[in-house]
């Protein structure tokens, strides 16, 4: 686990009701898109950065439902003393990323989509680190508003 995981580990405090979704099915995608929306928008992002942010959170449910045993997405308000912003971490029980560099490529999809999906949402979001082996793969993301 890298030192920025290790941090974004220690302020991630989750209430499982209330602060994740559980992805089993394509339904759950809907649920955290829509819980990812309402923390986005409580927190003032504009609604261009909400539907980037939503769209964060529509790829990382999707790949936990297509390759992985299941997971969940997390996500958490959080500011420090000069920002605000959201936190959302997707954490699932699936066999790991054999290659983590070759999955952040551009036009990289191993499910012959249009391979946008973790680099789309390392762009999108400020902060990025994934933590992955044998026994699943934590991927932390952070968008920071603008003018906090």
């Amino acid at each position: 686990m890298n030192q920025d995981s290790k941090e974004m580990d220690k302020t991630l405090e989750i209430t499982p009701k209330k602060d994740q979704v559980e992805i089993r099915t394509s339904q759950d995608i809907i649920h955290a898109r829509t819980l990812v929306r309402s923390v986005a928008t409580e927190i003032g992002f504009r609604t261009v950065d909400q539907a980037r942010i939503t769209t964060v959170a529509s790829e990382l449910a999707r790949n936990i439902l297509m390759y992985t045993y299941g997971g969940h997405i997390c996500v958490k308000l959080c500011s420090d003393t000069i920002k605000t912003g959201i936190k959302i971490v997707a954490i699932d029980k699936g066999p790991g990323i054999e290659n983590i560099p070759e999955a952040l490529e551009t036009n990289m999809s191993t499910s012959k989509g249009l391979g946008a999906g973790l680099p789309g949402v390392k762009n999108i979001m400020d902060e990025f680190s994934i933590d992955s082996s044998n026994k699943g793969t934590k991927i932390y993301t952070t968008k920071w508003r603008i003018g906090s």
